[in-house]
């Protein structure tokens, strides 16, 4: 099997600054509450309780703060599954295990206003090209993640089938949030998608 780190599904970054990294939580608490519309730089300060300076310091545009929100918050993601992942390989991945990780994931995405923001600003880079690639960025960082965890579960054509996992990952997520459905729909469709792909 191969080895999955999260060094192979996102590059190595320099630590953020406790200041920024404060911003980038305020912001992403922000849109997660009361959307893009509401991100404003005193919000963002009493928010994060920094001065209104160190807001327009460490970011000199709306759209740069945006951006590095959202792949701020994917960089947080990945590594948290990849590490399930990990966890998961070490222990031998078969198709229960598939299921094990699944509810893991379902189950450790708890949809506080950080976890809604990235819905938002999806919707957003459909109105503000200037995000999309940010947000290609966020989704191949997702595809590289299924990539590998198909490979390490023997599932054929990985690749191919990376995206479609990732969408169906995605739009349940999206409709667990806006319905409340149980995270055993996602569990159950994953394993569905798995099964019929051997």
């Amino acid at each position: 099997m191969t080895r999955m780190s999260s060094e192979s599904v996102t590059p190595a970054t320099a630590p953020i600054p406790p200041t920024r990294q404060r911003i980038i939580g305020a912001v992403l608490r922000i849109i997660g509450q009361d959307g893009v519309a509401a991100v404003t730089n005193r919000r963002i300060a009493k928010e994060a309780e920094v001065s209104l300076g160190s807001v327009t310091y460490h970011f000199t545009s709306q759209h740069e703060l945006l951006r590095e929100s959202l792949l701020h918050f994917v960089r947080e993601e990945t590594l948290r599954l990849t590490e399930l992942a990990d966890a998961g390989e070490a222990q031998g991945v078969d198709i229960d295990g598939a299921a094990s990780l699944a509810a893991q994931v379902a189950d450790g995405t708890a949809f506080d206003s950080a976890h809604i923001a990235p819905f938002e600003l999806y919707i957003q880079a459909g109105r503000d090209e200037r995000l999309r690639p940010a947000a290609a960025e966020c989704f191949a960082a997702y595809d590289r993640l299924a990539v590998q965890i198909l490979t390490a579960l023997g599932v054929p054509d990985a690749q191919r089938l990376a995206a479609t996992t990732v969408a169906l990952v995605t739009g349940l997520q999206l409709r667990r949030l806006a319905t409340g459905s149980p995270a055993e729909d996602l569990t159950d469709a994953l394993l569905l998608l798995v099964r019929g792909s051997g």
